[in-house]
């Protein structure tokens, strides 16, 4: 009996103070791989509903070629560069991570610094990115029509979509611009009317026999849009019940709504855990500055973070894979 409870006080003991028990690890690693292994079955159930919903509207899911093409500062089609700097730069944080955890193994505590200090550079400039490109998601590239039975319809010239500014003639008819410091309280509360009508958009297009229109719907050996013919289009433009500019939880000019929901919770999800990621590396850095891990005698705290940075980084590799290239 007392040896049980001798043996039972060692280890919890050893837990307590961080020692290397059990499997070669301390109570705090354990614990971070607890919620590491947890959070990644979140991840896995939000990426799982994500392609199985894809699969069931898979015809008229948007393309991401068509949908992530801008680059900040730069006019032009550029499919998914601008994605792929923002996943580089996550990776290379990664990578300084790992550095840092190599030189806290090595008591070497400028090269922690700034290798932290470089990671949440990099962690930055990620969310950053993030943000600029959910806010150019949200205010569209190129405008398009929604049917009264829920259809998206777009418009393209000589084979490449086109905006609305165009090819429609026209004034605003009814212009209200959104409520700002500047210009005064206009009305309490909605947000900013479509640049054009459906009316608009009618005119113009029976007066340009260039213009075609594309529907949602994807022709799955070409891997593009169907444009139908002028009648067709004029067909389904008479069933026009808005006017469509960018993307929001309620109507998306790309495509299916679905794709915007999912696009901003999953998307959103992680960003609040990069996010997270970027304030605790910022208090490790500063307790690195001020010696508290060479006190210590070890920065294990560094490699504990870095353990949640690269599960964040691992995850966006998915999100990445399932949004972006898929």
């Amino acid at each position: 009996m007392e040896a049980n409870i001798a043996v039972s006080s060692e280890i919890e003991e050893t837990w307590n103070g961080g020692g290397p028990q059990p499997l070669g690890a301390s109570y705090g690693k354990m614990m971070m791989w607890f919620f590491i292994v947890s959070d990644a079955l979140t991840f896995s159930g939000f990426l799982a509903a994500y392609g199985l919903t894809r699969f069931k509207f898979i015809d008229s899911w948007p393309i991401a070629d068509e949908v992530f093409t801008h680059i900040p500062f730069i006019h032009g089609n550029y499919p998914m560069i601008y994605v792929a700097f923002m996943t580089f730069v996550l990776i290379f944080s990664s990578v300084t991570m790992v550095l840092a955890v190599d030189a806290g193994h090595k008591m070497q505590k400028n090269k922690v610094a700034w290798y932290m200090f470089a990671t949440i550079i990099g962690g930055l400039i990620f969310l950053g990115s993030q943000a600029w490109e959910w806010n150019t998601f949200i205010k569209g590239s190129y405008g398009a029509v929604k049917t009264t039975d829920g259809k998206i319809l777009q418009f393209v010239k000589d084979g490449h979509q086109i905006a609305l500014s165009d090819f429609v003639v026209g004034d605003r008819l009814d212009y209200r611009e959104e409520h700002t410091r500047k210009n005064g309280l206009w009305f309490e509360s909605g947000k900013a009317l479509p640049q054009y009508s459906v009316a608009q958009i009618m005119a113009s297009y029976k007066a340009d026999p260039s213009i075609q229109i594309r529907s949602e719907q994807i022709n799955a050996d070409l891997k593009q849009k169907i444009v139908l013919s002028r009648e067709k289009g004029l067909s389904e433009l008479g069933k026009g019940k808005m006017v469509v500019e960018g993307a929001d939880l309620k109507v998306n000019e790309y495509g299916n709504t679905i794709f915007a929901d999912f696009f901003f919770f999953i998307t959103g999800f992680h960003g609040f855990h990069v996010f997270s990621g970027i304030l605790i590396n910022i208090i490790i850095f500063f307790n690195v500055v001020l010696g508290t891990y060479e006190k210590r005698g070890h920065y294990e705290m560094v490699e504990k973070v870095g353990l949640y940075w690269h599960f964040v980084d691992l995850v966006w590799v998915f999100v990445f894979t399932f949004f972006y290239l898929v």
